[in-house]
């Protein structure tokens, strides 16, 4: 290609301009016009231009020729010299890069992309270097050279503006390392594991590292799982469960970008496969765009740029109008739809829009107007950074700094470059703040006899008694109507509504919400049409809206630790103990409804469910148990020696709960000896610790205004319902080891430490381990598991034709088998995706059986907490209705009830067979 500037930068300092142009005598003259331009706006470029005088002269005959020959040079430099020649390599593409994107010779994809090669090879090099390093000094199990080109199964996934192909001049790199841990023996992983983050901390420190001769990349690597508390480099398992159970939507759009680009390519791409459901769900995804909204507005708070647009110190990324705005616009559009509609899932931001506007989501010419502001924030991002290798985004302050950006975009008038930029700032906002706020409106439907007949009811309903909420409910009683129609059976979906709104108390405060959030309108429309249980429970159960209109109802579901701080500030305004038992209700009634929507509307699948629900009964437990103690010193003194611990057990314990779960609870306690408790009333200890358990059970079960919390079962306490309530310590160990049954054995493995003191909880969770490791190489485990499947399927059959729990090859048998790979390898997995892996781990089970039993456990769980969610009873087609039938067909990724019938028969068939080989082995 010749080098053919289209455009010119007026230098900023002339002298230094003709200073770089004349080391150029033979370039021709509108190329050393270019290099004065270049040179006189930038002085980092004029510098690197003395630098690569020799190398850039060449260079700008061919830019395209010159890069793909630097590219292919550093590939093959000795291993000893990698890190100054990377350094060289990044001198010269940045200066080559910066002449050709001000002289418009590259387009801003091909400057965007000459960077991103430079990074993807750098970050190649830089990562199978130190591999190869460690293999030769015999620290990656079982590895030979050969291994080294493949990174012995550790990859770099590129993110953010890295992974799409669009880094900006100054960037620094976001790189997730994973690693395929199935590449290694079981025995050498934690070895394997030690090595490959040494190679990748290392390999961040050659890029980042500032020398004499400058640096390549910024490297940051704090986007991967639980960066706070995980290595910098963990296993694809690892992630994968992760992402899984805890996955959040900022997450979901970073993986939109996501590109394999050094290490193991193939295991990136297999990876990024196996995430594609976490990343695009089959349905439209309404919470990313209050997500998106909610992330724009912490970023303005963060930043303070809520103020208005001023081009002096504006900022080009996070500001007003700003590159981000767009992205964010794009990216939210592409989560919504991109589950449905493979053709959506472009990494470029450019290219994202394309697809929306091809595909109809959104209008031609706002895609054309937004790629084109886009672009143009672009370049000045570039100039900006250009000026001394700045990672900033801000546009100078003082007007000297102005008139250099100006000029750099070729304008030597630098108020009418400011006015212009200012209404592309303007539109930007226009468009994309459109999008997250849109307005509502329009006539009432057309509607039945029959419809007519139950909407002019409503006048008479308790919510619509006050002139006001008539008035408000009048305004958004068309989109209303509108939306009912859209279901799948608009009919049901009116009468679902019909009684909704015929139990609420009052409605101006909610209608209200509903005119200025018309998702709230979907959200009510999606429990009618798909769960008349859920909207009669609303109806009956007003409080939990009070969590909807929070504002926080479909913000990312934060966690355990944040949920137990709403826990005790719930309680907190409470000093009487019944009033905050019952407020504890409230709170895990609102929680629960919140998992339940989320659910249903697609926002979280079956096993983010789940774990959501599990976290909602382990912090409600965990917060009650003090209050609880507490209480029941006041009368008998406090716990004698450590206290009590209370473990989950169960699902419970596996963190995997659904719509109706009761709680599995054991409580173990240690005296340390003491013969009893000191207080008013005091107590001998068995009998204090039995007491206290009943006292936690009542606290939990009792009937109260905001009802029971939830049913307890303490049937997996040793010796069962014969056994006493609470158990010592001592006792609980030894009946582990000398007494208790195989089942109780599998049992143990779920078994999770809830509340009290953490030093018990740690002693109890190493007996547990110690148990199932001296228990687990018993001979007599599979027979008994045998003994006890027989019984479990003799003693109840599955409960209709679309059961998934109990029976052969079902949830219930699924389980066991996974437990007792977690009791014969001593694993302290409690989930059953763990305990499968620890089978696979351990030679229990093999890969094939394992990929089996895991997709199986996967589809089973789905329909299974798809139905608890719907009814409490046995799942009936016909009784859910077409709503209902449709969510869980979309659950389970199913077109039609024949099919997933087909496939309910096929799966547990499947695992009944894996089941039972396992059994006769």
């Amino acid at each position: 290609m010749t080098f053919a500037p289209t455009r010119c930068p007026i230098p900023y300092e002339p002298e230094r301009g003709a200073e770089a142009a004349a080391l150029f005598p033979d370039l021709p003259p509108e190329t050393r016009a270019l290099i004065a331009g270049a040179a006189g706006c930038s002085p980092y470029l004029g510098g690197l231009m003395a630098q690569e005088r020799d190398w850039l002269a060449p260079a700008l005959y061919d830019p395209d020729a010159a890069l793909a020959a630097e590219i292919a040079r550093i590939g093959a430099v000795a291993q000893d010299t990698l890190a100054a020649e990377l350094r060289r390599a990044k001198r010269r593409v940045g200066v080559l890069t910066g002449v050709a994107d001000l002289g418009g010779v590259w387009t801003l994809e091909q400057v965007t992309g000459a960077l991103t090669l430079l990074a993807d090879r750098a970050v190649d090099l830089a990562l199978k270097h130190f591999v190869a390093e460690e293999i030769r000094r015999g620290k990656l199990p079982g590895a030979t050279a050969e291994d080294a080109d493949t990174a012995g199964g550790l990859v770099a996934l590129a993110m953010g503006k890295m992974g799409a192909g669009e880094l900006n001049y100054s960037s620094d790199i976001d790189l997730i390392c994973l690693y395929d841990e199935t590449r290694y023996d079981p025995a050498d992983r934690v070895e394997a594991r030690s090595a490959l983050v040494r190679a990748t901390r290392k390999m961040a420190a050659l890029l980042s590292e500032r020398t004499a001769e400058g640096y390549v990349f910024r490297t940051d690597l704090r986007l991967r799982p639980d960066a706070s508390v995980t290595p910098v480099c963990i296993s694809m398992a690892s992630a994968e469960l992760y992402y899984e159970a805890e996955g959040r939507t900022w997450e979901r759009a970073a993986y939109i970008k996501a590109r394999p680009c050094a290490g193991d390519i193939a295991a990136g791409a297999r990876f990024l496969q196996a995430l594609t459901p976490f990343v695009w769900r089959r349905h439209l995804d309404f919470a990313a765009i209050q997500d998106a909204h909610d992330m724009r507005l912490r970023i303005r708070d963060h930043k303070g740029l809520h103020g208005p647009i001023e081009i002096p110190g504006h900022n080009m990324k996070l500001g007003r109008g700003g590159i981000r705005e767009i992205e964010f616009f794009t990216q939210t559009r592409q989560l919504i739809a991109g589950g449905r509609d493979v053709v959506l899932r472009d990494r470029t931001t450019v290219g994202g829009l394309a697809r929306l506007a091809e595909r109809g989501w959104l209008p031609g010419d706002v895609a054309a107007e937004l790629t084109d502001h886009y672009r143009q924030h672009r370049d000045i991002e570039h100039r900006v950074q250009m000026v001394n290798d700045a990672q900033t985004h801000l546009l100078p302050t003082a007007p000297e700094g102005l008139d250099r950006i100006a000029r750099m975009m070729g304008e030597g008038d630098t108020a009418r470059w400011s006015a212009v930029l200012h209404e592309r700032l303007r539109r930007v906002e226009e468009l994309t703040g459109a999008f997250f706020a849109p307005a509502e409106g329009g006539g009432r439907p057309d509607l039945s006899p029959a419809s007519e007949a139950i909407v002019e009811g409503w006048r008479g309903y308790p919510a619509l008694r006050s002139e006001r909420a008539q008035a408000i409910f009048q305004r958004i009683e068309p989109e209303i109507l509108k939306r009912l129609q859209r279901a799948a059976n608009t009919d049901e979906a009116l009468l679902q509504f019909d009684g909704f709104l015929k139990g609420l108390p009052a409605g101006v405060q909610l209608f209200s919400l509903f005119g200025s959030n018309p998702t709230l309108i979907d959200l009510i429309v999606d429990i009618c049409a798909t769960a008349p249980g859920l909207a009669a429970y609303l109806s009956r159960n007003a409080g939990v809206l009070d969590a909807v209109i929070g504002g926080s109802f479909f913000a990312p579901w934060p966690g355990a630790g944040e949920l137990r701080k709403t826990f005790d500030a719930a309680l907190a305004g409470e000093t009487d103990y019944e009033r905050k038992l019952d407020a504890a209700r409230r709170w895990a009634k609102e929680w629960r409804f919140r998992t339940g929507v989320h659910h249903l509307r697609g926002l979280a699948d079956a096993a983010e469910s789940a774990r959501q629900y599990a976290d909602v009964a382990s912090v409600a437990v965990a917060g009650l148990w003090p209050g609880v103690v507490a209480e029941f010193a006041r009368r008998h003194g406090p716990q004698p020696g450590r206290g009590a611990v209370v473990l989950g057990m169960g699902s419970l314990g596996a963190e995997r709960l659904n719509a109706s779960s009761d709680l599995d609870l054991i409580v173990i306690y240690d005296a340390q000896g003491a013969e009893g408790s000191d207080g008013p009333k005091p107590l001998p200890t068995r009998q204090y610790f039995a007491r206290l358990t009943q006292a936690l059970i009542t606290a939990i079960t009792a009937p109260m205004p905001e009802g029971r919390l939830y049913e307890v079962d303490m049937r997996l306490r040793p010796s069962g319902r014969q056994g006493p309530v609470a158990t010592s310590f001592e006792s609980f160990r030894a009946y582990q080891m000398n007494e208790a049954w195989t089942w109780e054995h599998l049992a143990l493995t779920r078994a999770r430490p809830l509340a009290g003191d953490p030093g018990l909880q740690a002693d109890i969770d190493a007996a547990r381990i110690e148990v199932l490791h001296a228990k687990g190489t018993d001979p007599k485990v599979m027979p008994d598991l045998a003994e006890m499947r027989a019984r479990i399927f003799a003693a109840k059959a599955p409960d209709g034709d679309w059961e998934a729990k109990i029976g052969p090859g079902r949830l219930q048998d699924l389980e066991l088998l996974a437990q007792s790979f977690a009791l014969r390898s001593g694993a302290p997995a409690r989930r059953v995706e763990a305990q499968l892996r620890a089978g696979l781990q351990a030679g229990l089970i093999g890969k094939a059986e394992a990929e089996v039993l895991a997709s199986a456990y996967r589809f089973l769980w789905r329909l299974q907490a798809g139905g608890r969610l719907l009814t409490d009873r046995p799942l009936d087609m016909a009784a859910i209705g077409e709503g209902g039938r449709a969510f869980l067909l979309r659950e389970v990724d199913a077109a039609t009830l024949d099919e997933l019938r087909a496939r309910l028969d096929q799966t547990t068939a499947a695992v009944a067979r894996i089941v039972e080989a396992a059994l006769a082995t």
